[in-house]
């Protein structure tokens, strides 16, 4: 749902609303440098949706404290210590790029089974056009195809079957490698950096 509005001069202006899927991780930061430099532009909207596991952040913070070494020990797979919120650097790297773009942050606590269903139905509060979320290619994945054990699939295969707005998943190949896409209609999708 791309708007059009008038700019004064008689020409309309296009802007989108697009909604990155942010974590404490590499793709998620991977797909976020994609949409910062492919994807939007002045005066469109951004949003950094954040969907976390109360269940998980109160395991890791145990781990965390009990552990004697801050960085050698605690949690796995994305705990940020001490007052550091990615979120809030994601959003100034944002307002950075493109000063004129609005972003807007959302979190959102649900179990991990629900994180999918969550993140489609915040793109249809906010009438998302473009939802673009990191890809992680796991071994498993590589070789057992798009399902493990017939019934588990990835989140970011899920958004991108199932949502309504257009949803890309985006694998970031090396510093200056470019990105993989993949959408509902293209696997694979080669784009150079």
């Amino acid at each position: 749902m791309t708007l059009a509005i008038e700019n004064g001069s008689g020409k309309a202006t296009q802007w989108q609303k697009v909604m990155v899927v942010a974590e404490p991780t590499r793709e998620s930061a991977a797909a976020l440098h994609y949409v910062l430099s492919r994807v939007v532009f002045d005066n469109d909207i951004l949003y950094l949706l954040h969907v976390e596991n109360p269940t998980f952040w109160k395991t890791c913070f145990k781990k965390q404290s009990s552990s004697t070494s801050r960085e050698g020990g605690g949690c796995y797979g994305g705990c940020i210590g001490g007052d550091v919120d990615f979120l809030d650097q994601m959003k100034s790297a944002c307002e950075v790029v493109h000063p004129r773009l609005k972003v807007k942050v959302s979190r959102v606590e649900t179990d991990a089974k629900e994180k999918a269903y969550v993140i489609i139905s915040e793109t249809k509060v906010h009438g998302i056009d473009l939802l673009v979320v990191g890809k992680r290619q796991s071994l498993a994945n590589a070789i057992l195809g798009q399902s493990i054990n017939g019934t588990i699939r990835e989140t970011a295969e899920y958004l991108v079957e199932n949502s309504k707005c257009t949803c890309v998943a985006v694998q970031r190949k090396g510093q200056t490698g470019g990105y993989l896409l993949h959408t509902k209609t293209h696997r694979n999708f080669w784009l150079l950096a």
